[in-house]
């Protein structure tokens, strides 16, 4: 295959990061109407395009400035649509939804900030934060599991909660640390 041949397949993992976003329409839905084996098919159909996306852009070389922004943000939306329509339907606690949104709102506001006082900030993932998305991810599908009547203990719930919540503090506190110790540095 020539290389512009390649190159006109170019927007393909774009394309299914908009899917993976149009996904969480139904995904909600069939998790607030307690429709668990619908929602775990769709999760797992946006999971699947999340890697083939992945695959894609890195093995061709198919990376782009939307790619890199889009990606993130959509499986952020499909975790923070998930907790929510579990916390709505009563299946997690409500503080839970919180931390974890404020979590993120923390983060979020800390890079504004130091974007705009102290310079430019790169979007980069600490390794405790993709630690806390995977363990977002794994709870949210063991609990969709076990609530799809499929093989899983009911303790995942209850050790899920407490496994996200640890895992949003611990890495919330080490996002401010380390930027708040950048910034200080920056400007001293």
């Amino acid at each position: 295959m020539q290389v512009t041949e390649v190159n006109r397949w170019r927007w393909i993992p774009n394309a299914l990061t908009f899917l993976r976003v149009l996904l969480i329409i139904p995904f909600a839905l069939a998790l607030y109407d307690g429709q668990y084996r619908s929602a775990l098919l769709v999760f797992l159909i946006a999971a699947a395009s999340d890697g083939f996306d992945g695959f894609l852009a890195r093995h061709f070389d198919w990376k782009t400035r939307l790619g890199a922004i889009a990606d993130p943000l959509a499986d952020k939306a499909l975790l923070i649509t998930s907790y929510l329509m579990l916390s709505l339907t009563d299946v997690l606690p409500f503080w839970l939804f919180l931390l974890i949104v404020g979590r993120d709102l923390v983060i979020v506001s800390g890079a504004l900030a130091y974007h705009h006082f102290i310079g430019r900030y790169e979007m980069s993932p600490s390794a405790l934060g993709k630690l806390n998305t995977l363990v977002q991810i794994l709870v949210v599908l063991a609990i969709v599991i076990y609530l799809a009547d499929y093989p899983m203990q009911p303790w995942v719930i209850p050790v899920g909660i407490w496994l996200v919540a640890g895992a949003a503090i611990v890495s919330g506190l080490h996002y401010i640390f380390v930027w708040t110790r950048r910034a200080w540095l920056a400007t001293h």
